[in-house]
């Protein structure tokens, strides 16, 4: 606040009035008369200031530390200034948030030495009214003169503070002392100290936005540049300065790039753009093949220097297959059980993770081979890379080829899966001439894509059969090749019906798993529910399970699951409607938990009038 020039004498006058007798006068200003009042209720001594809360050195280290921009900040643009703060014996004060002082400038302030004064606090509690506490509590520059100061040692000069706001947040306080305030008039202090405070304003509000884009930029899978005309790096970010070496901002483009002369690189400095072009940036020791853009900065039609981002092809096939979903959704702890036979299990499942090996899951369906899978590949050193599902079961042999190879310009599962793991489903359907085309990827470590270019794979594939896969190759059923390199590491894993003890465990699970999802309570199973779930055999294992639970924890509004609350599967016989009802069937395929084989004994009739009525209700084995 800009201020009139106020008579001296009188503003003595009324200062004295209300110290010696407590009386305000109307004519002080009133923020000055608020403050006087408060520095008097907290019995703030007025004769002399006392700096009574101060850092130590150590802390006062810590918070110039912490605020080391605003500091140097200050720094520099008081050197610019440093005659004239000497020639009108000013003294300039950069305080924090918390009215700690971080820096003195020039003379001592009010008398008191620079030791006294960096570090020490100067609200109002502690000095009473001064031009620091109005423009803390004001948020506004204020102009205090000499006897409007709560401290009597304080009234020969006359100070002007301005809070420094960054993002509408008090960051700081500038202040001037006048100590001979007649040889500057009041309006060119008041400009000299708004100037400060508007450059230090700009630069904390640039510098913070800096930081943050810094902190965007490091935080992206590309590499980013601003390279100058002659090579040198201007900026990279973390992931820049990483390929840029031990050299960093030291180091020169044509030194680094092998086949810079080559490169988009090259032909930015002529002005030429490059966008999402496939780029080999042969650097020492290392070589990285990438999708560069690279944006000429031209003044005038002269380059000046050139942007360029880099993202590697195998972290944008992670990007791909992580936006795509292809990611773990289960841990192994996810995999309940006490049953000495699945604890066996799931241990060995663990020490599997570890490694690196392929590994086949067989196990009956519904049992849980794909949350294994998930499980492995979550615990494994590739659980950062994508994990792609693909299944056997259904489709062309054409749309599985295309499915795990890819065509050109689009990329297969198995190579979404670099870096990461390819879990295959029903393993045992893939068509033989795609398990021995995969059998050779495999053993080669390499995809040969539709248009002859070769990629490197570093693939993990976790494969999920329901029979036994070794006794399928050895007839000659499935390709001995890709079993051999599938089956150095077998998990199988035990149906519900080996595990009774597990079955309450899993039931409970099962509801905590449908409370947390669906945000609903959790439900319990009485003892007579536990005897009458434990007693089934469960041929659909616990995928069957789970739909009993879910059926009842969604159809009963109590909290407490009985066993008439229960609907097991088949338990009315599924008769003969099944011919000629569509839902009548599929319940009994649920019955049989999915199992061809199961519900051909269940509906007594061959598999191949099964495989009739599939086809009829439109239906495939899933």
């Amino acid at each position: 606040m800009i201020r009139e020039r106020r008579s001296k004498e009188k503003l003595e006058q009324y200062y004295r009035k209300f110290v010696d007798q407590g009386v305000m006068d109307p004519n002080v200003h009133p923020w000055v008369a608020e403050s006087w009042e408060s520095s008097r209720a907290a019995s703030v001594p007025h004769e002399r200031m006392c700096l009574t809360h101060k850092l130590t050195r150590e802390e006062l280290a810590i918070r110039r530390q912490d605020n080391s921009a605003a500091v140097a900040f200050i720094d520099s643009l008081y050197l610019t200034l440093q005659e004239h703060f000497s020639a009108y014996n000013l003294s300039l004060l950069l305080v924090d948030r918390d009215c700690y002082v971080l820096k003195n400038y020039a003379l001592p302030f009010f008398q008191k030495t620079v030791d006294e004064v960096e570090g020490a606090r100067l609200s109002e509690q502690d000095i009473g009214t001064s031009s620091i506490s109005l423009a803390y509590a004001r948020q506004i520059p204020f102009l205090l003169f000499g006897p409007e100061m709560w401290t009597e040692d304080s009234h020969t000069g006359d100070a002007c503070s301005a809070p420094i706001l960054v993002d509408n947040d008090l960051r700081y306080i500038l202040t001037i002392v006048a100590l001979e305030p007649d040889e500057l008039p009041y309006n060119a202090m008041v400009a000299l100290l708004l100037s400060m405070r508007f450059a230090l304003e700009q630069h904390l509000s640039l510098m913070s936005r800096l930081n943050a884009k810094h902190m965007m930029l490091d935080a992206i899978p590309y590499a980013a540049f601003h390279f100058l005309p002659g090579g040198e790096v201007s900026y990279a970010n973390r992931r820049g300065l990483d390929r840029l070496g031990k050299e960093g901002y030291q180091a020169s483009l044509s030194q680094k790039l092998s086949n810079y002369k080559r490169s988009p690189l090259a032909k930015g400095f002529m002005g030429i753009p490059s966008f999402n072009k496939e780029m080999t940036w042969i650097m020492p020791g290392k070589i990285y093949e990438d999708i560069t853009t690279v944006i000429p900065i031209s003044h005038q039609d002269e380059v000046e220097g050139i942007v360029a981002v880099s993202l590697p092809l195998e972290e944008l096939r992670m990007l791909a297959a992580h936006a795509a979903g292809y990611r773990a959704r289960y841990h192994l702890s996810a995999m309940v059980g006490i049953a000495p036979a699945f604890t066996a299990v799931k241990e060995k499942a663990a020490r599997t993770a570890r490694g690196h090996h392929h590994v086949v899951l067989q196990g009956e369906p519904g049992t849980g081979k794909q949350r294994m899978a998930h499980g492995i590949h979550q615990a494994s050193p590739r659980a950062a890379g994508p994990l792609i599902t693909v299944r056997c079961g259904g489709g062309t042999e054409r749309s599985l080829a295309l499915e795990l190879f890819g065509e050109t310009d689009v990329p297969g599962k198995v190579e979404l899966a670099n870096g990461g793991t390819l879990f295959i489903d029903e393993v045992e359907k893939l068509p033989t001439s795609l398990a021995e085309r995969l059998a050779i990827v495999l053993e080669a470590n390499e995809i040969v894509r539709p248009d002859g270019s070769k990629i490197t794979l570093d693939i993990r594939v976790i494969a999920a059969c329901d029979s036994d896969l070794k006794r399928l190759a050895d007839k000659g059923i499935f390709t001995l090749a890709l079993y051999e390199q599938l089956g150095r590491t077998v998990i199988k894993i035990p149906g519900l019906a080996s595990r009774r003890e597990d079955i309450p465990l899993l039931a409970e699970h099962i509801m905590v798993e449908l409370a947390e999802q669906n945000q609903m309570p959790s439900k319990k199973l009485t003892p007579a529910a536990e005897a009458l779930l434990m007693s089934f055999d469960w041929p659909g294992n616990t995928k069957q399970l789970q739909e009993v639970i879910e059926t009842a924890f969604f159809h009963n509004n109590s909290d407490i699951l009985d066993a008439d609350d229960l609907k097991l599967p088949g338990e009315t016989g599924p008769g003969r409607a099944w011919k000629e009802n569509r839902e009548a069937f599929i319940e009994a395929w649920k019955a049989a938990g999915g199992n061809i084989s199961r519900l051909a004994l269940m509906l007594d009739v061959s598999r191949v009038t099964l495989y009739r009525y599939l086809r009829k209700y439109g239906l495939e084995k899933e």
